[in-house]
């Protein structure tokens, strides 16, 4: 048998593909379309460069940031996502201590598996909430309210999804939420008793913020009247911090700052969406030109080590956040999976600082 430690994103993947049903690890693993998108994000990642710098001391080397003034003993923090207690039971929960552990935000999702209330509770306030836009909008400001009253501070709107992307490995295996349990299921669950089991002990995954009554989301419920009047609303509501998340054209980019959003997230999704959209690393430098040098610009998208990171903050990102590889470490080894893969982000961060001779996040952008 393959060994259990997690020296990588990939050796995470690799014991998550095992261990989860098929229906489960390609919702989380799968990518819009053909998967050509994600593709050439990797591609493009892969193509970056960083130049060795050799004789410097860099002996003593810090990861702290500061993320909207706020300390952050780490220059990456937690992409929201949808669902997390399906990769493992209270992965939800997992993510929150991780984030208090080491003061960096965690972004909690409108179809998180915990409630946002009890996650910024465990996150000690370390928690923006995501939110989506869906139906005629109404629900959505209900939610805006109820982050307000939960005690975030900070509103991260995702703007990219008009629509949800087609995503044909979890169409092939009739993924829907709630789930709905078929002979297909039933066999897929059966293989994976590992997963099937803990997770029957914990309780069925379900979207959280919707079973307060007056709370309702439809997963496949059009996203497609946001528009920026939505966003114009949505500013004077919220008196935190506001960040518009999923754009990838510099013009829609000064449109958001013009429109008085706090920060901007480049993101594609993680290539969930448009299976012919551009490298959003390669986006992320076109739009740092058009904003300018100090508007706070956020990063997440197909990252998968600390190097990449690295490569994303050289690029002109400001913070960056990991998503999906974070849900295979605890698929393939609960909470203390997520710690290690963390202590190995961060080991490749560290290191890889030392190799280009910087010993402090501020030096990336020298």
């Amino acid at each position: 048998m393959p060994s259990n430690t997690i020296h990588s994103a990939e050796d995470a993947r690799r014991i998550a593909r095992r261990r989860l049903p098929w229906m489960v690890f390609d919702y989380i693993d799968g990518a819009a379309g053909l998967g050509t998108g994600a593709a050439r994000n990797r591609a493009a990642l892969d193509a970056m460069t960083l130049r060795p710098r050799v004789l410097k001391d860099v002996s003593k080397r810090s990861l702290a940031t500061e993320v909207f003034d706020q300390p952050a003993q780490r220059p990456f923090g937690i992409a929201p996502m949808g669902m997390c207690n399906l990769s493992a039971p209270g992965a939800d929960l997992m993510l929150a201590r991780l984030a208090a552990r080491y003061s960096v935000p965690l972004g909690v999702s409108t179809v998180a598996s915990t409630s946002m209330e009890e996650i910024i509770v465990e996150a000690e306030g370390n928690a923006w909430f995501q939110l989506y836009f869906s139906g005629d909008g109404s629900g959505t400001f209900k939610l805006v309210d109820r982050a307000r009253a939960a005690g975030y501070e900070t509103l991260v709107l995702t703007v990219d999804v008009p629509e949800v992307g087609r995503r044909p490995r979890e169409l092939r295996h009739g993924f829907k939420m709630p789930f709905r349990i078929g002979p297909r299921q039933f066999v897929d669950f059966a293989l994976h008793p590992r997963w099937s089991l803990s997770t029957l002990m914990a309780g069925k995954p379900q979207m959280a913020n919707f079973l307060t009554e007056g709370y309702e989301f439809d997963r496949t419920e059009s996203r497609a009247k946001a528009t920026w009047e939505t966003l114009a609303r949505l500013r004077d509501q919220w008196e935190g911090k506001l960040v518009v998340k999923g754009v990838l054209d510099p013009e829609d980019a000064k449109a958001v700052k013009a429109a008085g959003a706090d920060a901007l997230q480049v993101s594609s999704h993680g290539a969930r969406q448009l299976d012919s959209a551009p490298a959003a690393i390669e986006a992320l430098r076109e739009i740092r030109a058009a904003v300018g040098d100090e508007y706070p610009l956020f990063y997440d998208s197909g990252l998968q080590s600390g190097e990449d990171a690295i490569k994303a903050l050289t690029a002109g990102a400001d913070f960056v956040f990991f998503g999906r590889i974070l849900q295979f470490a605890m698929a393939a080894a609960g909470e203390a999976g997520l710690q290690q893969l963390w202590d190995v982000l961060s080991d490749e961060f560290s290191i890889t600082m030392a190799q280009i001779g910087v010993t402090s996040v501020g030096d990336l952008k020298d």
